[in-house]
């Protein structure tokens, strides 16, 4: 009897682990929900936990670690606590296993000093005008006491979660010189009982207080759009005493200073970052860090580069169309395995990582993105043609790409002028040089004034490329710059028809701007700094060139150079026999053993050859590197959005200095630098807020700075998070 198969339709494989869980690394994932949590290893369930079973779940963070599924960073990351509070765990884990890890209550064990007859004290001597530490002195307790017991005392007034107000009156006669900001216990309480979502500025006045010239950036900062760009994209998610804005601000300020990383941002005085950000004090380097971390896990770091992309050019425009494309590689000296770049400056190819970047004809970022390994600058074109579409809003908008040698490709550059974007680049190989009778003088002034001189010749030419067999011409135009000292003819070929003939010349050499705010952004912002040790693996499918192909190529030639040395072993005999050096019967047997050696060798040629033409040029990855991987770009991205757009702000404040200061072409972010690290005073007087500058090393210094802050608060620029207008003054010397 013929049992009839059925047909039997496979529906998609299930998930390893919940939709929604949170992934520690490649094999462990965890999910919680309102009825508690569970961890999975390679998708086999390995631990549980109910809802408030504290105990159960730090019993379950510390065994990941404990198997070896997961590093300790990891599991913090994943439980949503920092490294000390699993640190922690794992401890009271070893001391006193599972009991030791029951919650103990925090916090003095003793009765509180704070009874409710010393509240009552407490707030009637500072209503009287006392200080807090003659507070704390006249009823015994600590000047956090006396604080916190102030600040609850205004919130019950009905200043919910509000900010603490001030006790001396604002805008007096005298200023108390290095005033610390008062303590905001009752906000920091709010914000972790998830009451408070950012803490609001409140500003100290105070006499002397240091880096109050970083201030004067905010008016430039926020034309660069980066304040609401990044309030757009990072919503506060969660309770927290410092909002996206303080966030951001602290990292700028530190920046502008000299501490570009996040792990510098400890030299910064907390009191002094407070005082900058209307706080009790600033944040530490271990919050920034975990914040920004927090941030990067949301992978949004594209769509702040895209805000502040469109805010740049409908601020700034596009001059004349022209947009720089340029790589930047970040050299890579850890031990996880990265593919390699070459570095131009150190003239090596190492393990790196490669950033693409979009900057306009002053040298200010645009837009920057990670390319795949290997693409180069020709294979990113198109992907720069799409964002640049992306960006101007407008399919049919006009633009030139200009960028090196690197991107060289005629058969691409024809592909794009038939799509109608324009492209400006060196010749690579160039051609015969032109007559000296084709050249004329052309002077051009660039968009900062200065005043360049090129002896060019301009003509149009035709570059032929190779598509699939057939030869193709690309019509194009070629102006050539002359060097009157050495005589060296630099060949510059665009499509570019309406640019006059020094414009084109501009354009292309003023693409040096791009690596002067590399190397400024290496220097001063720590561009190149490792921002994040997080990685991810490499797609093992990827193409790459097969090592087997190079040693099986060395073979070759070892076997190529054995036939030589026969060879000259038989020319050897053969002089030997001719100079009757040896005898004819020793000459003809010498002559026997070479040629005997040279057809062995022979054969081995051919037998290389046969073998190297077996191994294929190009292997996945994942055949040659199995552990290979890359560094996750998120943290990264977010923090170059931040330093990139402190560095235009820069550039703008910079730009108005140069009518005020007669060596600002030379010094002019030697000078801002000066500023920033100025002391001043900070008083709030009728809804403003008022920055009074020390004078600076010089008198002409001072000069410049002074109309450079009637500039500044001619802009009437809100503190961002207030609506106190900043007002810029330079005190008398």
């Amino acid at each position: 009897m013929v049992v009839p198969v059925t047909e039997v339709r496979m529906g998609p494989p299930l998930p390893l682990v919940p939709a929604g869980s949170t992934r520690l690394n490649g094999a462990v994932a965890i999910c919680e929900d309102e009825e508690g949590g569970m961890a999975f290893i390679w998708g086999i369930a390995t631990c549980s936990w109910g809802a408030g079973d504290a105990c159960a779940r730090r019993l379950a963070a510390v065994q990941l670690e404990a198997v070896g599924a997961a590093k300790p960073g990891e599991v913090a990351a994943g439980f949503g606590v920092d490294y000390s509070t699993f640190a922690r765990w794992r401890d009271a884990y070893q001391r006193g296993g599972v009991e030791g890890l029951g919650s103990v209550a925090k916090g003095p064990k003793g009765p509180s000093k704070l009874t409710e007859q010393r509240r009552r004290q407490i707030v009637a001597l500072r209503r009287q005008g006392k200080t807090v530490a003659e507070v704390g002195k006249a009823t015994g307790v600590s000047a956090r006491s006396v604080a916190r017991v102030a600040t609850a005392e205004q919130l019950s007034l009905g200043e919910q979660a509000g900010p603490s107000k001030e006790l001396v009156p604002l805008g007096r006669g005298e200023l108390v010189p290095l005033a610390r900001p008062l303590p905001r216990p009752a906000e920091r309480q709010a914000a972790r009982a998830g009451l408070l979502a950012g803490a609001p500025p409140v500003f100290t006045p105070g006499a002397g207080l240091p880096f109050a010239g970083s201030l004067l950036i905010l008016p430039c900062l926020v034309a660069t759009g980066l304040l609401e760009a990044f309030e757009k994209v990072y919503p506060l998610a969660k309770a927290a005493f410092y909002s996206a804005r303080s966030l951001m601000l602290s990292f700028v300020f530190a920046v502008l200073v000299g501490a570009g990383r996040a792990e510098r941002a400890g030299r910064f005085d907390p009191a002094s970052m407070g005082r900058l950000l209307g706080l009790d004090r600033g944040p530490t380097a271990h919050t920034i860090r975990r914040r920004f971390e927090e941030l990067a896990r949301l992978q949004r770091s594209g769509e702040l580069w895209h805000c502040l992309a469109v805010h740049h050019l409908a601020r700034e425009g596009l001059p004349e169309g022209i947009i720089y494309l340029d790589g930047h590689v970040r050299a890579y000296h850890g031990k996880a395995d990265l593919p390699k770049a070459h570095l131009a400056r150190m003239r090596i190819a190492m393990a790196a990582t490669e950033d693409l970047w979009l900057t306009d004809t002053s040298g200010e970022a645009v837009l920057v993105w990670a390319p795949e390994p290997g693409s180069g600058l020709a294979g990113e074109l198109r992907n720069a043609t799409s964002y640049m579409r992306a960006l101007l809003g407008d399919d049919h908008a006009a633009f030139t790409l200009t960028f090196d040698r690197g991107g060289w490709s005629p058969k691409l550059f024809d592909e794009l002028r038939k799509d109608g974007v324009d492209t400006c680049t060196y010749r690579k190989a160039p051609k015969s040089a032109e007559p000296r009778s084709s050249f004329a003088r052309h002077v051009v002034t660039d968009s900062f004034g200065h005043q360049d001189t090129y002896l060019l010749a301009d003509r149009p030419v035709r570059v032929p490329y190779t598509d699939k067999g057939e030869r193709h011409f690309f019509p194009c135009r070629q102006v050539t710059r002359l060097d009157e000292k050495s005589g060296h003819q630099t060949q510059v070929l665009t499509t570019r028809r309406d640019l006059p003939t020094g414009s084109v010349a501009q354009a292309m050499f003023g693409r040096w701007s791009e690596e002067n705010v590399f190397k400024y952004g290496r220097r001063r912002f720590e561009l190149d700094g490792l921002d994040s040790y997080a990685k991810v693996p490499d797609d093992p499918e990827r193409s790459v060139p097969n090592p087997a192909k190079k040693e099986a190529a060395k073979k070759v030639k070892a076997a190529r150079s054995a036939q030589g040395a026969a060879e000259a072993e038989l020319a050897k005999a053969v002089s030997a026999g001719t100079d009757r050096t040896l005898s004819p019967a020793e000459a003809n047997e010498a002559i026997a053993a070479a040629t005997e050696q040279i057809e062995v060798a022979k054969a081995a040629v051919e037998k290389a050859k046969a073998a190297q033409g077996k191994v294929p040029a190009r292997v996945a990855l994942g055949e040659v590197h199995p552990e290979a991987a890359r560094l996750d770009p998120e943290r990264k991205r977010i923090l170059d959005a931040v330093r990139l757009s402190a560095y235009n702000a820069e550039t703008t404040l910079c730009r108005m200095l140069r009518p005020h200061y007669s060596r600002a072409e030379d010094e002019a972010r030697a000078l801002a630098q000066e500023i920033y690290r100025a002391p001043g005073d900070i008083e709030v007087v009728s809804g403003r807020l008022v920055v009074r500058l020390e004078p600076l090393s010089a008198p002409h210094r001072t000069r410049a700075l002074a109309a450079l802050c009637e500039e500044l608060t001619a802009s009437e620029t809100t503190y961002p998070g207030t609506d106190l207008t900043v007002v810029y003054e330079v005190k008398e010397r």
